[in-house]
């Protein structure tokens, strides 16, 4: 299946709530090889992402992912993506084939201020949000891990955007497949707007065993 091979660059908008989630809860989810960051006693920072990529894209697609915590590996820290979805079946060829990112189709509807995100019958959550009313502009890099087969990889990512506040609610029905993880009332939801977005080809780091 054809897709662009990395860097890939990105324009649209993007939806991210912050969480505290329990160690205990999403350790299962990350590999052992990784430590994961307590941001407070017991809890690490999970997020939800919903993005939306359109023109001047290298693909256009809605974009789901599940971050359920902040790790570190031999003194480099970044995200851990434990499930990530997608509409577009190319993003999915290249999400797992460059990155190694478990991606999944998946059917969006954006209806204003709300989000919903399914997989036929099954609703996997949905996002209510204010509108942002100010926003100041912003510059930063980030990095994620992944796994592709045996290899531990981290990718670097690096995004201009306009960066407001916003109120959200986030719905998790329990029969989601992240569920489990425990992302309650996001304590910080954020919006980005005219976001530019280029993600880098991964690096190899180590070896993991999943």
């Amino acid at each position: 299946m054809p897709y662009p091979q990395a860097p890939w660059t990105l324009q649209g908008y993007a939806i991210q709530t912050l969480h505290l989630v329990s160690i205990d809860q999403v350790r299962p989810l990350i590999p052992s090889e990784l430590g994961i960051i307590s941001v407070w006693p017991g809890k690490t920072l999970g997020s939800v992402y919903l993005s939306n990529y359109g023109s001047g894209s290298v693909l256009e697609y809605n974009e789901l992912i599940i971050a359920p915590a902040l790790v570190h590996y031999q003194k480099k820290i970044g995200a851990w993506i434990s499930h990530i979805y997608v509409d577009n079946p190319d993003s999915v060829a290249g999400g797992r084939e460059i990155w190694g990112l478990p991606k999944e189709l998946a059917e969006f509807t954006l209806q204003g201020e709300r989000a919903t995100v399914h997989q036929g019958n099954q609703n996997l959550c949905s996002i209510n949000h204010n509108r942002q009313s100010w926003a100041w502009p912003i510059q930063l890099g980030a990095s994620t891990f992944s796994a592709k087969g045996n290899d531990l990889l981290i990718f670097s990512a690096d995004f201009k955007s306009l960066l407001g506040l916003i109120g959200s609610q986030l719905e998790i029905p329990t029969e989601s497949p992240f569920s489990g993880i425990g992302l309650g009332k996001p304590w910080l939801t954020v919006r980005h707007q005219q976001m530019s977005l280029r993600v880098h080809a991964p690096k190899v780091l180590g070896e993991i065993h999943i």
